[in-house]
């Protein structure tokens, strides 16, 4: 049985039936569709941890899927699902081909932040100072671009670029 029709959760309820509405109304190819469908399903597994089931019905959209910009949003979610797994190296791969494909996506940016903070935080309880610079240098960067994009939306990290003296560098 297709996920979307088996949640139990009243935000995923709504969010399938407003996404079957527009599937019927707005013209689409059968291919879009189906690549809407599977993200769609991939969604609703990932908010229920289910990560594999999520991976797979991402990896099928992205084969359905051809809009650069549709396939960036597919991609972003698959590193999400990454990072939840803490598989931060393959997140971050998936982050950086979502951004060539949606330059403006500013969640990537402060989720590529997230982790480079947190290899900065790693570095320091290994004793490598000069490393964790880097690493928190590297996060601000792409916590600049994110709040570029995005001016209200990651005040911790605006909090974090100040305090650390990193913020218009």
């Amino acid at each position: 049985m297709p996920r979307s029709q088996r949640n139990d959760n009243f935000i995923d309820k709504t969010f399938t039936i407003v996404a079957d509405i527009l599937l019927r109304i707005i013209p689409m190819a059968p291919e879009e569709k189906e690549a809407f469908t599977y993200y769609r399903d991939g969604m609703s597994a990932q908010s229920e941890g289910e990560y594999a089931e999520a991976l797979q019905n991402y990896y099928e959209a992205m084969r359905l899927e051809t809009d650069p910009y549709d396939r960036s949003y597919i991609l972003y979610n698959i590193g999400l699902v990454h990072t939840s797994n803490g598989e931060h190296t393959k997140a971050l791969e998936y982050y950086f081909q979502a951004l060539e494909r949606n330059p403006s996506l500013p969640q990537a940016l402060n989720n590529t932040a997230l982790i480079c903070h947190y290899r900065g935080e790693q570095a320091i309880r290994q004793g490598d100072p000069e490393t964790a610079e880097a690493w928190f240098d590297q996060a601000a960067e792409y916590w600049e671009q994110a709040i570029a994009l995005a001016p209200g939306n990651y005040i911790e990290a605006q909090n974090w670029l100040k305090i650390t003296g990193r913020f218009g560098e």
